[in-house]
């Protein structure tokens, strides 16, 4: 052998670069670096291929694929019902992206080598149950209640320019009650500024009984779901369909791939990290990454248990006393709270809960 001939060890990492139309994957020698590329279209097709090329590249230790949750999901999907271990790769630092530049190819080699070097260890989500499911819904749900606000603060901000009558009859009228008498306005050519008023709000009125329709229908369908797959979750104070909807889209339908609690804390943000150096070493503070809207369903049940739960109320009292922050106080409940909901979806026995 030439002493320049690189040597291969025969197993392979294959990190793959996705995209709305094509996938990019390049594989990844465990010694010997790229061995070769290829390009795929996002379809069953494409998957499959991918799956015999990358095969014939050696034992496959993991697939690496970015964007697992959008562009790479029905990749992932795939490999995985084919027995086929794959890693969850975010997008590679901007620092570096910058140095090395970039280029699908370079991409899908640096997700192979982010497993490689142990820096991509995330499994995805499974996206194949009642999770997903609920996922999908809440999209419809809140994009449906997004509108519906803004249409709602439209018709707040044309009433303020419409005839005095008509701004008077709605002042006290709640948001349902104002959009239904605002739906039955009679329509007329809109040759005048007040004429004009009142077909803009005759039109958003419906806009938002309309909204305010599906918003409902789809809610109670989550709630529907969300009472199936996990009724122990709606036992705890303070906790509704809402956040139980966060924290099953947050598990997943793969809840194992979440091993312990501080895996669960670290995903819903609310884990503290080293910050420290030199004459403040040993110092932490909060984890900004993670799911956020998980992090704010949390919030939001923390601040209800501040209110309304004795036992938390005593907590706080307690807390303040010894010299903590109101801000400090509601980390440690959230960190509370996140391991109380993860022995609620990951029951052990002898497990303590937490009371408060």
């Amino acid at each position: 052998m030439h002493p320049l001939t690189p040597v291969r060890s025969g197993h392979v990492v294959i990190g793959v670069d996705t995209h709305k139309h094509l996938h990019v994957a390049a594989a990844l020698d465990t010694i010997g670096g790229v061995t070769a590329h290829l390009t795929v279209p996002n379809e069953q097709a494409g998957f499959a291929a991918l799956a015999a090329w990358a095969t014939e590249q050696g034992h496959i230790v993991a697939f690496g694929i970015e964007g697992t949750g959008s562009y790479g999901q029905a990749l992932a999907s795939y490999l995985r019902r084919h027995g086929c271990r794959v890693v969850e790769v975010n997008r590679p630092d901007r620092r570096m992206r910058r140095l090395k530049g970039k280029s699908d190819a370079v991409d899908a080699e640096n997700a192979a080598r982010a497993v490689l070097a142990g820096f991509a260890t995330a499994e995805p989500k499974s996206a194949d149950g009642t999770a997903e499911a609920i996922r999908r819904l809440k999209i419809a749900a809140d994009t449906a209640v997004k509108a519906r606000s803004a249409a709602m603060i439209t018709i707040k901000t044309l009433l303020v320019h419409a005839d005095e009558n008509l701004r008077t009859a709605c002042e006290e009228l709640g948001h349902k009650a104002l959009c239904a008498k605002l739906a039955r306005l009679r329509q007329g050519e809109p040759v005048d500024p007040d004429t004009a008023a009142r077909v803009a709000l005759r039109s958003l009125a419906r806009r938002w009984l309309d909204l305010d329709t599906e918003a409902t229908a789809m809610q109670a369908q989550i709630d529907t779901l969300v009472e199936q797959a996990a009724p122990q979750l709606l036992t705890p104070f303070g906790i509704g369909t809402d956040t139980a909807a966060e924290v099953l889209i947050a598990f997943g339908d793969n809840p194992e791939r979440i091993r312990s609690e501080a895996a669960f804390a670290k995903l819903a943000g609310v884990c503290p990290i080293p910050a420290g150096s030199g004459k403040t070493d040993g110092r932490h503070r909060l984890y900004r990454g993670g799911n956020r809207q998980l992090n704010a369903a949390l919030y939001r049940v923390v601040l209800t248990r501040m209110r309304f739960h004795e036992p938390t109320r005593a907590y706080v009292e307690r807390r303040t006393t010894e010299g903590k922050s109101k801000k400090e106080i509601i980390r440690c409940l959230k960190r509370y709270l996140a391991r109380e909901i993860f022995h609620l979806l990951n029951p052990t026995p002898n497990t303590p809960q937490p009371s408060s």
